[in-house]
């Protein structure tokens, strides 16, 4: 688990909406793109911090970055390409199973 760098703490909890992230991390952006994947764009932001390596601890420049980058995979594609969240996998044929979910076939 990455931790998160104190001084962000405080800052991060007040905002509330993708706009707020936008806005706080000073990275331009378009209303109508963010009007229509918002959410998507945060949960990516989260997937590319989630991807760091464990113990490491996130600082002003990595939400940035993460979120820059989460905003520019918007600006060329959208929620059904993308595939944010696993309904959009699962309409695409994509599925993920739980390790512990696969066993040996009882005869």
């Amino acid at each position: 688990m990455n931790t998160l760098a104190p001084e962000l703490e405080e800052d991060l909890a007040d905002l509330e909406s993708a706009e707020d992230f936008l806005n706080y991390f000073r990275i331009p952006y378009d209303p109508a793109v963010v009007q229509v994947s918002r959410l998507h764009i945060l949960q990516r932001a989260h997937d590319y911090l989630a991807a760091r390596p464990a113990g490491t601890p996130l600082e002003f420049e990595d939400y940035r970055g993460a979120l820059a980058l989460a905003y520019t995979d918007f600006l060329k594609s959208d929620a059904l390409t993308e595939k944010v969240f696993s309904v959009h996998k699962r309409a695409a044929g994509i599925a993920t199973i739980p390790i512990g979910a696969i066993g040996r076939a009882r005869h």
